[in-house]
């Protein structure tokens, strides 16, 4: 099985990005982030001929997430157990849905397509609500890791100072506290493995400023984590980096990770 996520930076502008790279690498699972539609919205009709279903919760044109399966959508959930909610209603950002995708006969695996809120700065309410988040995050996905799941997407955090073109430019951002960077590790301490790094390296995102994808200034935020008998079939990862480049990009890149059946 071949799985990749992909925050686009808005569906309805890139599907033509999205189609092509699904049908380029084959992909048999897309998790996407930051669709900016309601689900109404959203241009299924090439992916439904290409034999792909959709599953999406969105609510505005902000935030928004998506799977895009070709090999099936069980069990479909929206939200975690316990998932904060930001604005006036607990369903005013869509950052978070589940799936069962995959073979029946094989049981299938357990994807969830997570935009984690970005945190605008350390000392915003936001950035309180990420922490919340990731840390209601991590009580609900313990009850997937004796399963074949995996929790894919815009995690919005810079694990280790490698993961950014500079980080004296960023100690005083968020994505690099060492509060985030805490949460995330505490979500691997349970027993899930982030998988694309040892195959992958290099950024995921770069801001569309000063040509920062040109000069290669730019953050790994986009991760895949693995139950550990996910993580066990992993057979490889990559960027596609190609997906940065040219006119109407999103500021992200694809990870694409191979599962052994």
């Amino acid at each position: 099985m071949r799985i990749a996520t992909w925050n686009v930076n808005s569906i309805r502008s890139r599907i033509d990005r999205v189609e092509a790279f699904l049908d380029r690498h084959e992909v048999d699972v897309l998790a996407v982030q930051e669709t900016k539609a309601k689900v109404d919205q959203l241009p299924t009709m090439g992916l439904e001929a290409r034999g792909y279903d959709v599953a999406a919760v969105g609510h505005s044109q902000w935030n928004g997430v998506a799977l895009i399966s070709r090999v099936g959508l069980e069990q479909v959930s929206v939200g975690f157990d316990g998932m904060p909610g930001w604005g006036d209603a607990a369903d005013a950002e869509a950052r978070a849905i589940s799936a069962v995708c995959g073979p029946p006969e094989q049981g299938g695996v357990r994807i969830s397509s997570l935009y984690v809120p970005n945190g605008r700065k350390p000392d915003d309410p936001h950035y309180v609500y990420k922490l919340d988040w990731l840390a209601r995050l991590r009580e609900a996905a313990q009850a997937w890791l004796g399963e074949d799941a995996a929790l894919v997407g815009d995690w919005n955090i810079c694990p280790t100072d490698d993961d950014v073109f500079d980080i004296a430019q960023f100690r005083n951002s968020t994505h690099v506290t060492p509060r985030e960077r805490a949460a995330f590790q505490a979500i691997l301490d349970t027993g899930w493995a982030e998988v694309t790094r040892a195959y992958a390296p290099g950024y995921t995102y770069w801001d569309y400023y000063r040509q920062r994808f040109e000069r290669d200034r730019g953050l790994k935020i986009d991760f895949v984590l693995a139950s550990p008998s996910v993580a066990a079939r992993v057979k490889g990862a990559f960027i596609d980096r190609a997906e940065r480049a040219g006119v109407g990009a999103s500021d992200h890149a694809p990870v694409v990770v191979d599962l052994e059946d």
